[in-house]
C-alpha cells in the first residue's frame, strides 16, 4: 500500500471535475433531492468553476493517489479564498474528497495532516472547515483529530438551505 500526494495543475482539471462529481453524489445522493444534486453539481463543478479555483493563487489542490490510482483530493484556501472571513491567521480545509471505494485507508487523515502542515509552514494560527451538519462519520472524524465546533453557517443545495457546522483547530 503506497499513498502520495501531488499538487495540482490546470491540466487535471478534468480527473478533478471527475473526482468532485463522484465523491458529492457518493456521500450526499441519498439526502438529497435529484434536482438539487444537479443544480449543484453543475454550479460548484463545472470545467470553468474548478478553472477560476485552480487559478486562484490563495487556493491549492492536491491528489492524494492510493497504489498509482487517483483517490481523492484536497482543497485549501487562505487569504480571500475562504468562504468565510475568518481573518489572516486562518487557514481553510475546503474539502477533503476521497472515492468510497478508497476510504477507511487512511487517506483523509493523511490529508488533514498535510493541510495542517501547510498551514503551519504558513503561519497560521487556526484551520478551519465547514461540515455538514448531517455528515456524522465526518463530525466525529474530525473532532477526534482535534476540532471543535465554533459556529455554522447556511450551506444551498440546489434551492434547499442546510447547516454547515463550522469546526477549527488551533494550532500552536
Amino acid at each position: 500500500m503506497t499513498m502520495n500526494i501531488r499538487k495540482c495543475t490546470l491540466e487535471d482539471v478534468s480527473i478533478l471535475q471527475e473526482i468532485s462529481y463522484d465523491t458529492f453524489n457518493e456521500t450526499f445522493k441519498q439526502q438529497n433531492s435529484p434536482e438539487n444534486m444537479i443544480a449543484y453539481l453543475e454550479r460548484a463543478f463545472n470545467l470553468k468553476q474548478l478553472e477560476n479555483e485552480l487559478s486562484n493563487a490563495s487556493s491549492q489542490f492536491f491528489f492524494v493517489y492510493f497504489n498509482d490510482e487517483a483517490a481523492g483530493y484536497l482543497k485549501v484556501n487562505t487569504w480571500d479564498a475562504q468562504t468565510e472571513e475568518m481573518g489572516k491567521d486562518s487557514f481553510e480545509i475546503e474539502r477533503i474528497y476521497i472515492r468510497s471505494q478508497f476510504q477507511k485507508h487512511g487517506l483523509g487523515k493523511y490529508l488533514l495532516n498535510q493541510a495542517i502542515e501547510l498551514a503551519m509552514e504558513g503561519g497560521k494560527k487556526n484551520v478551519w472547515l465547514g461540515v455538514w451538519e448531517k455528515n456524522e462519520n465526518a463530525i466525529a472524524f474530525y473532532k477526534k483529530m482535534g476540532f471543535v465546533q465554533t459556529g455554522a453557517h447556511s450551506f444551498y443545495m440546489g434551492d434547499e438551505e442546510q447547516v454547515d457546522f463550522i469546526m477549527t483547530k488551533t494550532l500552536l
